[in-house]
């Protein structure tokens, strides 16, 4: 499966308050997704089966992964098993690109 994706500012949605998103593209094994956090926000305590693995754009997080804490900047990469719990406080305006594998179905346009 081929896709290609030109940038448009369209189809992000807001998931969680302070927290909007949009998938970019996705294969077979894999998804890549871009992440606007506005300063104050905070994304929950959770875990899924997807390994995930993040870029830091701009802005900054206090990423907490299996209770070790982790402040993310520009240029910063992490990556996170399946299945271990984890949760970010957005520190600044932030925007990251996470690459979930495999695809997470509900991210799916």
């Amino acid at each position: 499966m081929t896709m290609f994706v030109k940038k448009d500012d369209a189809g992000f949605h807001t998931p969680i308050e302070g927290i909007r998103m949009k998938t970019l593209a996705y294969g077979e094994n894999s998804l890549l997704t871009q992440f606007h956090l506005k300063e104050g926000s905070v994304l929950p305590k959770h875990s899924h089966p997807q390994e995930q693995t993040g870029y830091m754009l701009s802005g900054k997080l206090m990423l907490v992964i299996d209770n070790e804490e982790f402040i993310a900047e520009p240029g910063d990469t992490w990556s996170i098993p399946g299945d271990v719990e984890h949760w970010a406080e957005v520190l600044e305006d932030s925007v990251a690109i996470e690459v979930f594998s495999p695809v997470r179905e509900d991210y799916l346009p």
